[in-house]
């Protein structure tokens, strides 16, 4: 008799796990999937074009909170857990709820879950949520163009509309972001690809998407989120670390897996960080995986207009799931407030309406920085509104993409950029060489 399963995501691994893994498999029936950390995912279907013959009603999207009753009266066997950028403390609470229960606890490993491809696979993963990932890979693509190579992009789902219409996604220009109605968050990570000339896919059956950017490249990038692991096996695994945070590591899932699997560490943000948290950072990677490269990079900041920040009162705008579930208490717009002089830096949250007090409220060490949430409509006004609101003299916009382009800023808004710079050797250039020449 088939195990009955209930597997715990997010809108992403949580699919893709299902995809590769339960989706033909007879020895498993998936009864639920239960959501959690994003917003508006809760009480939907995975729908039956992509679940497959076995599902042809497709499959209920629950609440994670209903996870005990659940599992009792759906006669649940096991529960897997399928999402990351979690503390281990919190894995193995979930895990005695699971137990307590009646049911088995899973966690399904990179060899289980990896497509493998016949072109090389340039995996850049993290430690955590807001150490660098997305100007690594911006970098590691222009290195690798640099080299000859057709570079295609391939980023973590964040699929949080229409799943059938979301299954393939191909992102070339700036009209593809329109088309395909991506959120704020899907937006800051495909913008920049198409920004630079590049091409990204996404979506939420990635047997089908490497399928189609193997046709078009000689290199696959596979652009992280959070700090999960690759969906596809990499020929070279990166793993950019955040120093400020060096002992995360080892206390969030899974990012020790992607530390211990790495072939090359990228060590980011050295101009902000100390000499004590770079080391610590160096030294923890090292126990685990002494065999890996190890890049020392920055990421420095460019401000437009660096001058009409002196003396002002800023509020500062960041990427929203850095600031959130990546718990990063501020980033380069705080950085850029006070290097470049203003005389205070505004906390949003005393003006903070709708779903944006609401995101306070669930993160509330979030330090004195706006999030960029943008998952619906009525979220990227209450942004909007938010902003309006505060009483600040000037707006610092320290997310990936431009927001004065989505939303109607009623202050004077200055972009705040960071891209990534290796410091000393070996660099990505020399790294990315040696791949290509050990590939032939």
């Amino acid at each position: 008799m088939a195990q009955r399963v209930l597997i715990m995501g997010a809108a992403g691994r949580d699919f893709h796990n299902f995809n590769v893994f339960f989706r033909n498999n007879p020895d498993y029936e998936v009864v639920a999937f239960t959501a959690t950390q994003i917003p508006y995912i809760d009480n939907r279907r995975y729908p039956a074009e992509l679940a497959g013959d076995r599902y042809p009603a497709g499959i209920p999207i629950l609440s994670e909170d209903e996870l005990e009753r659940l599992i009792i009266e759906e006669r649940i066997d096991t529960a897997v857990f399928s999402y990351s950028d979690i503390t281990y403390d919190h894995v193995m609470h979930t895990s005695a709820r699971v137990m307590a229960a009646g049911a088995s606890f899973m966690l399904l490993g990179p060899t289980q879950t990896m497509l493998p491809s016949p072109k090389p696979v340039v995996a850049i993963c993290a430690s955590r949520t807001g150490a660098g990932k997305s100007q690594t890979s911006r970098a590691v693509v222009r290195v690798l163009r640099e080299l000859g190579q057709r570079v295609v992009s391939v980023r973590h789902p964040m699929p949080y509309g229409n799943l059938v219409a979301q299954a393939v996604q191909r992102f070339a220009t700036m009209d593809d972001l329109v088309k395909h109605h991506v959120t704020i968050e899907e937006r800051e990570e495909y913008e920049p690809h198409i920004m630079n000339g590049g091409v990204i896919y996404a979506g939420v059956d990635y047997e089908r998407i490497l399928r189609q950017a193997e046709a078009e490249a000689d290199v696959v990038i596979w652009d992280g989120g959070n700090n999960d692991l690759p969906f596809f096996k990499p020929d070279l695994w990166m793993v950019v670390i955040d120093p400020h945070r060096a002992d995360h590591g080892l206390r969030y899932f899974p990012s020790e897996v992607n530390l211990r699997l790495a072939d090359v560490f990228i060590i980011n943000k050295v101009e902000t960080a100390s000499f004590e948290q770079i080391e610590r950072a160096r030294e923890l990677a090292l126990q685990l995986n002494p065999d890996a490269l190890v890049i020392d990079a920055a990421s420095p900041i460019f401000v437009e207009e660096s001058a009409s920040i002196r003396g002002k009162r800023a509020l500062v705008i960041e990427d929203g799931p850095t600031l959130t579930h990546g718990e990063m208490k501020y980033g380069a717009g705080w950085v850029a407030a006070r290097r470049f002089g203003a005389s205070e830096v505004i906390d949003p949250k005393p003006y903070a309406v709708g779903s944006i007090a609401e995101t306070f409220v669930k993160y509330p060490e979030t330090g004195p920085i706006l999030p960029a949430m943008g998952y619906s409509d009525q979220q990227v006004a209450d942004l909007e509104e938010t902003i309006r609101r505060t009483p600040a003299d000037v707006v610092l916009i320290a997310t990936p993409i431009d927001l004065r382009r989505l939303i109607a800023i009623d202050k004077p808004a200055l972009r705040v950029r960071y891209e990534l710079q290796e410091i000393g050797e070996p660099t990505l250039h020399q790294v990315l060489g040696d791949f290509l020449a050990t590939r032939g």
